[in-house]
């Protein structure tokens, strides 16, 4: 008897226990992805998810710009569209979308919006098209072997002559492929001196042909080449101590020129890269965030031309192409719809006093000879001195290194779009001790080279006619074009 009511008294606490615990002993969910949406200037649509255990609310305090499909629901997941009309107010604007769940969980979801600067000029996009679009971003690395740079020729005021380059012909690329070179890099300027309309940022459309018809030179000859934004009067680089309407107006330049380049060229197959700048001038984690906005506007604006677009390959340079800075601050990529079409840029003219300085300034003077088994006795006030620790042999490795551990070996592709040192014989400082000048300067290239395609990327070497010219098609400088296949070998 005691027995059986001592059964019964357990059976009935455990189920009021249970009974008083049942919602307690849920643990509380609630998932929303993903908690950060860019949305074009024009008008755009986006979506997020939610999964929860419990009823949910959104609470939008920007209804008047954007529309939200659902503000509340119960448990289980809901994919929730959000609509934001034309931002027609010349700054970007943002919002923060609150979700709450009552189990008491709260999700936060940042909503930005790109301002309407310039029209769009993306105003015909094709449906995706993926012929002789068939190589990743590391298939593609693996067919270049060598880059060319074609120096300032279309960085030049006005034209490509602007600087006294000739025409740049077909033929050139073909004495260039000749050479031992597959990639051939284009710096090029579009808004210096090549706008039509200011107040729309229209760029000319002869100029655009004739970028075009080099490109095509490139193509039709089975050379790789890369587009860029160069320099181009240094209109992006204002943006590092501008004030946010300044950088929204960069940005807005940014998408306003891509989207003109981009459908100019679409039809080019995956010979044809894009790079979307040059050298970056960002050197702090501040100065990346904005470079990395510029970045994932160059991507959004080319994918949304789509037609070969949607899959070409994309490089992004990293802060002022530098090859310590970029591992340290390039941590996170664009976002891309299309995956593995990526690729990174940096720049080694490393040290610049043996490589490209031309006077002695205040900051550091010229050298003429570099590595330890090149130092002149004739000249040593003018070594660059192993011991320093810093642009000699042993940091270029160490710079190769962290490069290739952040990206390389992450399935990241990586040029190097501009290398070079040049030999200072015949110019206003021409080394005494001319003959370990020359070899060091042999020796700094082939290095860079070697170290370059061991490490698994492509350098672009950096000419403006030194080394082949480009009006008798003729090398120039063997011993330049020597030490760069060397480093190959």
């Amino acid at each position: 008897m005691i027995t059986s009511f001592l059964k019964t008294s357990v059976l009935l606490m455990a189920i009021t226990f249970l009974a008083s615990c049942k919602k307690d002993d849920v643990t509380p969910e609630l998932t929303v992805t993903p908690l950060e949406l860019s949305l074009n200037a024009e008008g755009d649509t986006s979506e997020f998810s939610i999964v929860t255990n419990d009823s949910w609310t959104i609470q939008n305090a920007a209804e008047a710009w954007l529309q939200v499909s659902q503000v509340n629901g119960n448990s289980g997941s809901a994919s929730i569209q959000i609509i934001a009309s034309k931002n027609a107010t010349g700054n970007e604007r943002s919002t923060v979308l609150v979700v709450d769940s009552n189990n008491g969980q709260r999700r936060r979801i940042t909503v930005s919006q790109e301002p309407t600067i310039y029209p769009s000029y993306n105003t015909s996009p094709k449906a995706p098209d993926a012929t002789g679009m068939n190589s990743n971003a590391v298939e593609l690395a693996a067919k270049m072997k060598l880059g060319w740079n074609i120096g300032n020729t279309f960085e030049a005021p006005n034209n490509e002559q602007g600087w006294g380059s000739p025409i740049i012909t077909e033929d050139y690329i073909k004495f260039v492929k000749q050479s031992g070179f597959n990639a051939i890099r284009i710096p090029c300027q579009w808004d210096w001196s090549h706008i039509d309309d200011r107040k729309t940022e229209r760029i000319n459309q002869a100029w655009l042909n004739r970028v075009k018809e080099v490109v095509g030179y490139c193509v039709n000859n089975d050379v790789y080449v890369l587009l860029n934004i160069h320099w181009d009067g240094g209109w992006l680089e204002k943006g590092w101590e501008g004030s946010k309407a300044v950088q929204d107006t960069i940005n807005a330049k940014q998408k306003a020129l891509w989207e003109q380049i981009a459908t100019s060229m679409r039809d080019f197959d995956e010979h044809l890269m894009f790079a979307s700048a040059n050298e970056p001038g960002a050197d702090n984690a501040e100065e990346m965030k904005m470079l990395a906005r510029y970045h994932q506007t160059f991507v959004n604006a080319v994918r949304s031309t789509g037609g070969r677009n949607s899959y070409r390959v994309l490089v992004l340079q990293g802060p002022s192409t530098s090859m310590p800075l970029t591992p340290q601050l390039m941590s996170k990529l664009p976002e891309d719809p299309t995956p593995n079409r990526l690729m990174v840029e940096v720049h080694n003219y490393s040290p610049s006093q043996f490589c490209i300085l031309d006077d002695d300034v205040n900051w550091g003077n010229m050298a003429y000879y570099w590595g330890k088994d090149y130092q002149s006795s004739i000249e040593p006030d003018r070594n660059f001195l192993d011991a320093w620790d810093w642009g000699n042999e042993a940091s270029q490795l160490r710079d190769f290194k962290g490069v290739k551990e952040a990206f390389v070996d992450k399935g990241i592709p990586v040029l190097i779009g501009e290398y070079g040192a040049y030999r200072r014989d015949g110019s206003k400082h021409e080394p005494k001790d001319l003959v370990t000048h020359n070899n060091s300067v042999d020796h700094w290239i082939t290095l860079v080279t070697k170290q370059a395609r061991q490490s698994g990327m492509i350098p672009f070497w950096w000419d403006i006619g030194a080394a082949l010219d480009r009006s008798t098609l003729t090398v120039k400088d063997q011993r330049t074009i020597d030490a760069i296949i060397a480093g190959t070998k």
